[in-house]
């Protein structure tokens, strides 16, 4: 091989090297950049002090029951009126039992009938069992009659289950009241044939009161349970008692659009009667809690974070929050934010950390 071809086999060896390397500088030079992500934002500033909430609502008993028959029939007597005081097994109506003691009597005459067979029948054992004793009678003839006795002695069991069933059908009849307590409505009359299961009786349990009260929406979001509340008769406000949420409806009234809160009374004076007005007074926080869009949000987990925007470099970091409650509109945060903080708001899914942004839409929350 000459010099001259020596050398072009080693100019195209370093070719075949060089240019792949060359073409990925290129394909790396020819990468595009991330894209700047437009995205809506707020920006955090000093919350108004939250004012003292008021709204007026009504005494309830805190349980209530409404007392019914077991059975259908027509009422022969209803006891008690509205605002009567009952004790526990005090009878509060009666059904007319007529059918269902008739019901118990033919019982109770086939139990006696199948004790008649029974007896018959024991006697009958008794005979043959002695006869084959002497080998009198055959062993077919005995175990014959030790079948019947023991088909009498089902029947007779079968008559007792039936008997316990009529009398406890009759004893339903009876309407008693379970428990102590105040009738706040009825609901028939004597008279009238009533159905399984329909409220005759509704009684309200003497322990417990609470004050009941319907409020909106941005009351709701900032309401938590066990939060205390000050309530006051509305006829006499120097008449007050101390309480707590007890119940918050998770569903907004389809008419008023407002919710029902159940606020737990701690001994309320006698003068908080059922059904008496009162209004109830939640006390403002001083506590920095914000509010902000719930799309802001991004769940991790257990846990939720925000994207923050740096004002002079224009990228984004992710930040964990406490949340204090949140609904499909606003979540409220306890801890995480600080007066200033410019929050994402939209399109919090497609970002990545240390990405650049562009914003737009900028609000103050």
């Amino acid at each position: 091989m000459t010099a001259r071809r020596k050398d072009q086999h080693l100019l195209a060896a370093a070719l075949v090297v060089i240019l792949p390397g060359l073409a990925a500088c290129q394909r790396e030079e020819a990468k595009p950049p991330s894209p700047v992500r437009i995205v809506r934002t707020i920006t955090v500033e000093k919350q108004p002090e939250a004012a003292h909430t008021s709204f007026t609502g009504h005494v309830e008993a805190q349980d209530r029951a409404a007392l019914s028959f077991r059975i259908g029939g027509r009422m022969a007597e209803r006891t008690v009126g509205i605002g009567a005081t009952v004790s526990e097994g005090e009878v509060v109506a009666r059904l007319d039992p007529e059918n269902e003691l008739n019901d118990l009597r033919s019982a109770r005459a086939a139990l006696t009938a199948a004790q008649g067979l029974l007896r018959k029948a024991e006697n009958q054992f008794q005979r043959q069992s002695h006869l084959l004793e002497r080998n009198v009678t055959t062993r077919a003839d005995f175990e014959l009659a030790e079948q019947g006795r023991t088909a009498a002695r089902a029947q007779v069991d079968a008559a007792q289950a039936r008997v316990t069933s009529a009398e406890d059908v009759v004893g339903f009849t009876t309407l008693k009241a379970d428990a102590p307590g105040v009738v706040t409505r009825v609901g028939a009359e004597p008279g009238e044939v009533v159905t399984p299961g329909r409220m005759i009786v509704e009684l309200a349990r003497r322990d417990g009161r609470d004050a009941v009260f319907e409020v909106p929406a941005d009351v709701i979001r900032s309401l938590t349970p066990n939060a205390p509340v000050r309530v006051a008769l509305a006829s006499d406000p120097g008449v007050t008692a101390s309480g707590r949420v007890r119940e918050i409806a998770p569903q907004a009234d389809p008419v008023t659009r407002t919710f029902r809160i159940r606020v737990g009374l701690s001994d309320p004076p006698p003068a908080f009667r059922l059904g008496s007005t009162v209004s109830g007074t939640i006390a403002g926080s001083d506590a920095l809690v914000i509010a902000i869009p719930a799309t802001a949000l991004k769940q991790q987990g257990q846990e939720f974070g925000v994207w923050i925007v740096d004002p002079q470099k224009l990228t984004v970091s992710m930040r964990k929050l406490d949340i204090v409650s949140a609904d499909p509109a606003t979540a409220l945060v306890g801890k995480g934010l600080s007066l200033g903080d410019i929050v994402v708001t939209a399109g919090v899914s497609q970002l990545r950390d240390g990405q650049q942004v562009r914003l737009t839409g900028t609000e103050t929350r």
